[in-house]
């Protein structure tokens, strides 16, 4: 039997969302993070993404944290093209109809405001591309499920597109707590990791387990 691991890590722009790279870029494995072989990531962040990622080999955890109908926030600071008015981020407030993957989703209602002043964040590498005729701005978009980019779209079909996405929290486990830059990790033990999400786990027993797709 293997121990269990629970990691935090602030995934960077440009890299996968799994150990394997793939089509010429980098996975997690080229950040030499020090886990064991089989710990896997919880769910996953775009390449393009930035911000908070689990890591484990905790079955259960998996479960607990991509369980649809728990409803677990997820927490975003998105830096826009364009600035919405209070009336145009009411639309988030309501269930938005997209296309994931080609099949019609209609999201849950989300909450979003406006971030001023704009929050301090790591620098990207390379940089966010702007254009000098259109403002851009950085709101908080917290939602309750995952669908494939489903942030991108919402801001999209808003008309406002996402320049730089950083998933800043996983529940109640902020960003700002951690103290993580980019590539850095984070380590818990299971009910320290649960506490700070704001989790209760008592429904769901650990388990041991080699490996499983995340």
């Amino acid at each position: 039997m293997n121990d269990l691991h629970y990691v935090v890590l602030y995934k960077p722009y440009g890299v996968l969302s799994q150990f394997s790279d793939e089509s010429g870029h980098p996975g997690l494995g080229q950040l030499g993070l020090s886990v064991p072989d089989d710990v896997y990531p919880v769910g996953r962040l775009d390449r393009d993404s930035e911000g908070l990622l689990v890591l484990t080999n905790d079955r259960s955890l998996n479960a607990l944290m991509l369980d649809p109908d728990a409803g677990h926030a997820r927490t975003y600071w998105v830096q826009v093209e364009g600035a919405p008015t209070d009336l145009e981020l009411r639309a988030f407030n309501r269930p938005m109809e997209l296309n994931i993957k080609g099949r019609r989703h209609v999201t849950a209602p989300a909450e979003a405001h406006l971030l001023h002043p704009a929050p301090a964040v790591p620098e990207r590498n390379p940089p966010v591309r702007f254009r000098k005729t259109v403002p851009d701005c950085w709101m908080e978009l917290t939602i309750t499920e995952g669908k494939n980019r489903q942030v991108r779209k919402m801001t999209a079909h808003v008309g406002f597109p996402t320049l730089r996405l950083i998933r800043v929290a996983l529940g109640e486990l902020h960003w700002s707590q951690t103290g993580l830059q980019p590539g850095e990790t984070q380590v818990y033990t299971r009910n320290e990791l649960l506490a700070a999400m704001g989790i209760s786990g008592r429904s769901s027993r650990p388990q041991r387990t080699r490996r499983w797709d995340a």
